[in-house]
């Protein structure tokens, strides 16, 4: 410790300012704790600044761009769109300031203490945060960790000028007329499909079988023919090889069948997913267990294998969702405060932003079938919905997941416009342990998206109104 570093003591302090740590730190203040946050970046980690909020309105901006030219069939004409993407960008960067500065507040709020700095543990009741000019030493009774995680650099594709991970292709000034993706999964197939939407030509590049593996085939099959509707090429079994930046461009060689190919584009996006942040934390100071990838293994109560440290969000075990880090954040906070809090992932949905949006909650039929779970599957179709219809949206559909013996709702898949909001009421069915029959009683507004749910419901009790069973 330096002369003058006396140590400021605090109940609990938070690692990470993401939607995991923020959320912690106020739900632990609020449960009456003395709670210090610490980020080394800026307020709101990857997901506010530089993930989920501004590739949204990104992909937000590009539906606009596409539904001015082809809304032909609606009677809608426009002659000559133009996309400035100056003013793009500057709506972007507005809505994460907006929000940014609200959780800056909403800290501040609950008189949680922000600190700027990097944390390293010294033990497990104190760390040092350090910055370009200073170091303090910070004792607590217990910590959150909520560093989140960072882009998987290829060797093969360092990250320069042409070639980008999400923050770059985000930070694009420009359209570009060229893009190669090298990487199907979420993050690939909702910024590809971003730009796509702008009239860039995207390929992507998947070393699986299929794009976004963990979703259903019935469900990727729509994504993948809007993608060629809009132009771009999607390469599965495709091993990326190496890659040579340019002055004004890159050529991307990669092997299919066994056959080298190579691609002239103006960026490549690698996508090939994201690993925890945490090596940088001191960790191996306090005897916290990690597996050989830095994952760091957690209780049910979000508790490591050290009694008062907690971690949350991507640095554990699980999808990589800021909700989920949301929802640890809060567990980690109640247990800290003397509640009997503890994680149960059934209801916890994921969401793809693409073309039509897909949605997931719960178990699927295949994996219920692997947890020996006599299940039925009842499907109704976005086309047969009035609501559907009038948007001009009907690709997709409603996929509800049964248990045979009683009709309990144990999963949902939704393909289609709107997916990410019309998700949440079969999470809630889920979580809180509704049947077919009350979905199918539920009186639901007409005519609206919400509809199809319902009439997915009746499909399972064998009594479909709008489609002939």
């Amino acid at each position: 410790m330096v002369v003058g570093d006396f140590p400021i003591d605090t109940d609990t302090i938070v690692i990470g300012s993401g939607p995991g740590g923020y959320v912690a730190a106020i739900r632990a203040a609020q449960l009456g704790q003395k709670v210090t946050i610490i980020e080394k970046a800026t307020l709101g980690g990857v997901c506010l600044n530089v993930g989920c909020i501004p590739s949204k309105a990104l992909i937000s901006a590009g539906h606009r761009y596409e539904n001015a030219k082809h809304s032909d069939s609606m009677g809608i004409i426009a002659e000559n769109v133009t996309v400035d993407f100056t003013k793009v960008q500057e709506f972007k960067a507005g809505v994460v300031k907006k929000l940014t500065s609200g959780v800056e507040g909403l800290l501040k709020g609950n008189k949680v203490d922000i600190v700027s700095g990097e944390a390293y543990f010294v033990d497990g009741n104190t760390l040092r945060v350090m910055d370009e000019n200073s170091a303090q030493t910070y004792t607590f009774k217990h910590a959150i960790i909520a560093t989140g995680s960072r882009p998987i650099e290829l060797p093969a594709f360092k990250y320069g000028k042409r070639v980008l991970d999400s923050t770059g292709a985000l930070a694009l000034q420009e359209i570009p007329k060229k893009i190669v993706v090298i990487g199907g999964g979420v993050i690939g197939i909702e910024l590809g499909g971003a730009y796509a939407s702008f009239g860039s030509e995207v390929t992507i590049l998947e070393g699986a079988d299929d794009i976004l593996v963990g979703f259903e085939k019935q469900m990727t099959t729509l994504v993948k023919r809007k993608l060629k509707k809009k132009g771009a090429e999607i390469v599965t079994k495709a091993l990326a090889k190496g890659v040579e930046e340019h002055e004004n461009g890159v050529t991307v060689k990669y092997e299919v069948k066994g056959e080298e190919k190579s691609l002239e584009a103006d960026y490549v996006f690698v996508m090939v997913g994201r690993r925890p942040n945490t090596d940088e934390l001191g960790l191996e100071q306090v005897g916290i267990k990690m597996t050989d990838r830095g994952v760091i293994e957690i209780d049910k109560q979000c508790r490591t294998s050290v009694n008062n440290i907690f971690a949350i969000g991507d640095i554990v075990q699980g999808p990589q969702l800021a909700h989920k880090a949301s929802y640890e954040g809060k567990i980690a906070a109640e247990v800290i405060s003397g509640h009997h809090s503890e994680i149960d992932y059934l209801g916890i949905p994921a969401v793809v932003f693409s073309d039509p949006e897909l949605a997931s909650v719960g178990y699927t039929e295949s994996q219920a079938k692997e947890e020996g779970i006599e299940a039925t599957a009842a499907k109704f179709p976005f086309a047969a919905n009035g609501r559907a219809l009038a948007l001009d949206a009907t690709d997709g559909f409603v996929k509800l997941i049964t248990r045979k013996e009683d009709g309990l709702i144990i999963g949902a898949q939704i393909a289609g416009a709107n997916a990410s909001d019309m998700i949440a009421e079969l999470g809630l069915a889920i979580e809180s342990g509704m049947t077919a029959e009350d979905l199918a009683m539920t009186i639901h507004a007409h005519p609206t998206l919400g509809e199809i749910s319902m009439e997915a419901a009746e499909v399972a009790l064998g009594t479909p109104i709008h489609i002939v069973k």
